[in-house]
Order: structure tokens, then C-alpha cells, then sequence
């Protein structure tokens, strides 16, 4: 579930379509239902041991095979998969890289100081040293890894910043926006404001709601579009937003979720850590201008390239999004979608991910001297 799997499957169908072989080992275990439509190799070799994951046939796998492999790709820590694959390769021959996938923001040690204090004796014994002896530690903006050295004064690691993205829709966007308007016909003839992601504190989703009250605008909808884990968070959401128009569409996936980014005039993700945000340069891709937090870590580009405006990731910084996006005359805000579009081919476009990565791991190193 979420960005960086989507990203893994549409990077993994270009770099084998370029002719590379790409296999997937999980601590999953074989009896998961997502295996059956997953498109690549996948060895699966668990099911791990609690949140963690843990399975002693991880490391002695990935160690007994591992000349088989041109490189390995760690993505995430703080489960067995990073530690498991330094317990394997570590001294050898074989290169490993980590994407963090903005695991180490320390936003994470603020909200959860339990988490963090189990996680800071955890730290030196595990995930430092499989950073430290890492080919390389790739993150997916100059921001992530400015953000990542904070987390811990223990920390040594090769950085390198890649290109990160995800893939163009490939169909018809008006005629899916239309399917969509008429599942949902209340949007029909309206602005739509679209917030698509998991419905999550993290998000910034109350902050949105609290914000759209403000805003005195009769034919502009928000449309809330993603899965909710705890029922109890949804319903409080959903009080929130009684008397607004506001629609809660629950998950949206294929040709729905790309009609929703269709009827969109604008997309806003004003979360309070997001590490990229594959859902906002979804919404580049179909030409759509966005509003971010500046905890959103691609928000400097964004502005740079003129495809959106960024501001706080509270309730006032989400309201002056919006109010600064609706004082747009309309030649303006569509000169913005024409900047997004470009910026998303220029920056995230999954050719030009992809072909970022193959260069990171392609690329010369001596052996390396951080590990002990």
C-alpha cells in the first residue's frame, strides 16, 4: 500500500522494459492477497514476527544469493528488511542502497516521543550502522536529507539525492472525469478542491476541513478522497465537515481516482510530514496546479517551477491557499497547470526516475570507508 510500492511497481516495469531483471523479497508471507496481481517477482519469506518483521530466512537468503544480484534496494527502515539485509551483505562485495522514504524526518520524534525513545536505543545497534556501511542512502529531495540528519546526532552516511516520481495516466481523463461526476453527482457544475491521500492526522486533514469554513465561496466543493484506517478518526472528520460541501468518497482507485484529478480545478495536500507525495505529482501529471504545506519535502520545487503555492501546515496557512489560489484570474491559474505539467515531466516523470536511479547505482565507488 501507498506511494513508494506504486513507485516500485512503475519503476520496476521501465527499468525491465529497458531490459534489467527486477526481483521483489518481502517479509510478507505467501498467502497475501496482494501477490496475486503484484506484476514482478516476488519471494516471499515470511510471514515476519510483529511490526517489525522479523524472519531468520531473510538474511540467510539474501546472503546466499547475492551474487546473483547487480545491487540490492532497501526501501524503508525500522523493519527487518533494512537490518537483515546488512546482517547480509555487510563486508561483501555486493552493493546495497537505502531509501528512507522519509522515515527519518524527526516530525516522526516530536508526535511520538514513545516511539522515538524505543527508537533512539534501537538506533546506534541497527539502522546507523545499516545507513553507515549503505553504497549509498538515496533520498528523493534536498530537503528529505536535510531533514533526515536531524533526527539522531549519531549519524554517518553516503547521501545522494534522486529523481522520484510515478507515471502519467494513460486514458481518456475527460471521459473518466465524467464516469466520475456521475458517481458523485453533487459535484456536478462546481470548483472542486481535491485532497486524495490517507485520511490521517498526519495529513493535515482537520486543518483543511477548519480552513474550507472559511472560505465564502457558494459554487466551490472539497471532494475528500482516500482511505481512513480508524472509523473513530473518519466519523470526527465527518462531524467537522456537517453543513459544508464537502464530499467523502472513501478510497478511489483506476480510472475513478484519475476522474477525480480530471474535474479538479486545483489539488491541496496540506500535511504536517510528507516526505514526496506521489499523490501530488499525480495531480502535476493531469495538469493540475497544487496548494501544499511547506512539509511537503517537494514544496521548494513546486514554487520554484510556478505549478503551485505553499504556505504553513496549519489551519491560516491552509486558508490563505486557498484564498490566494481563488484571487487567480482565469488566464493565470491555467498558465499554473501548464507549469505543473511541465514541471512533472521536467522532475517526476517515472522515465526520468528511473533512469536516475540506474545511475546511482551504476555509479563508481570506492569500497567503503565509513564501515567499521
Amino acid at each position: 500500500m501507498g506511494g513508494p510500492i506504486e513507485s516500485i511497481k512503475q519503476s520496476s516495469a521501465v527499468l525491465t522494459s529497458w531490459g534489467h531483471t527486477v526481483e521483489l523479497v518481502s517479509l510478507d508471507g505467501p498467502d497475501e492477497p496482494w501477490l496475486r496481481e503484484f506484476p514482478f517477482m516476488v519471494h516471499t519469506l515470511g510471514p515476519g514476527r510483529g511490526s517489525y518483521g522479523y524472519t531468520p530466512r531473510f538474511a540467510r537468503w539474501v546472503a546466499e544469493r547475492r551474487a546473483q544480484y547487480d545491487a540490492v534496494i532497501v526501501h524503508g527502515v525500522w523493519q527487518y528488511s533494512s537490518f537483515g539485509v546488512w546482517r547480509a551483505l555487510r563486508g561483501t562485495t555486493t552493493p546495497y542502497f537505502v531509501f528512507p522514504h522519509g522515515m527519518l524526518d524527526p516530525w516522526f520524534n516530536r508526535t511520538y516521543p514513545l516511539k522515538h525513545l524505543k527508537k533512539l536505543l534501537y538506533w546506534p545497534w541497527g539502522e546507523y550502522r545499516v545507513l553507515r556501511d549503505a553504497a549509498a542512502v538515496l533520498f528523493t529531495s534536498e530537503e528529505e536529507m536535510r531533514l533526515a540528519r536531524e533526527s539522531f546526532a549519531l549519524y554517518r552516511c553516503r547521501e545522494e539525492v534522486v529523481n522520484y516520481g510515478t507515471g502519467a495516466p494513460e486514458m481518456d481523463l475527460e471521459r473518466a472525469g465524467a464516469d466520475f461526476v456521475t458517481r458523485f453527482p453533487e459535484l456536478r457544475e462546481k470548483r472542486i478542491v481535491l485532497f486524495l491521500g490517507r485520511l490521517h492526522e498526519k495529513k493535515g486533514c482537520e486543518e483543511l476541513i477548519d480552513a474550507f469554513s472559511t472560505i465564502q465561496q457558494a459554487d466551490l466543493h472539497l471532494v475528500v478522497a482516500g482511505p481512513c484506517a480508524d472509523e473513530g478518526y473518519l466519523q470526527q472528520l465527518k462531524r467537522k465537515a456537517e453543513g459544508m460541501a464537502i464530499t467523502f468518497t472513501g478510497m478511489l482507485a483506476g480510472d475513478l481516482k484519475w476522474g477525480a484529478f480530471a474535474v479538479a480545478e486545483v489539488f491541496i495536500l496540506p500535511s504536517h510530514q510528507e516526505n514526496f507525495g506521489i499523490a501530488v505529482v499525480e495531480a502535476m501529471a493531469c495538469g493540475k496546479p497544487v496548494l501544499v504545506s511547506n512539509k511537503v519535502n517537494i514544496w521548494r520545487e513546486i514554487v520554484a517551477d510556478g505549478a503551485g503555492f505553499a504556505d504553513e501546515d496549519d489551519r491560516a496557512g491552509t486558508a490563505r491557499l486557498l484564498t490566494r489560489w481563488l484571487s487567480l484570474d482565469r488566464a493565470f491559474a491555467e498558465e499554473m497547470g501548464r507549469a505543473a505539467r511541465t514541471s512533472f515531466t521536467k522532475r517526476f516523470e517515472i522515465q526520468q526516475a528511473s533512469a536516475s536511479l540506474l545511475e546511482a547505482l551504476r555509479r563508481p565507488r570506492a569500497p567503503n570507508a565509513l564501515a567499521a
